[in-house]
């Protein structure tokens, strides 16, 4: 299993942007797909964002031209910036790797004014 820490959520009003990173235990050189997962009060996990080892990326139609995943393979990390947030976003956030199977304790995203 991989152990991941996320960090960067907090409390943000509308319109604002945020920028959280999932930090790995290993090298995440060997890992091909590296995800965003978010989970809203009272719902189930949905994808939020996913990125492949050679850059492809794929975003949920929610977020699309507002949020950006990347990865930086010499620091072992993810990031997820998010612009433009809307209430709607507010979510507690997760990193997760499907092979092997592993999450991360989550990062809370409130957005409110």
């Amino acid at each position: 299993q991989v152990q991941l820490v996320e960090s960067g959520g907090g409390l943000v009003q509308p319109g604002g942007s945020l920028r959280l990173s999932c930090a790995a235990s290993i090298r995440i050189s060997s890992l091909y797909v590296m995800s965003w997962y978010r989970q809203p009060p009272g719902k189930q996990r949905e994808l939020v964002a996913s990125i492949t080892l050679d850059g492809r990326t794929h975003y949920a139609d929610s977020v699309k031209g507002r949020f950006t995943i990347s990865r930086d393979n010499a620091k072992n990390t993810v990031y997820l910036q998010m612009n433009a947030l809307k209430p709607e976003d507010t979510a507690v956030y997760h990193c997760f790797v499907p092979d092997p199977r592993s999450w991360g304790q989550g990062t809370q995203v409130t957005v409110s004014s």
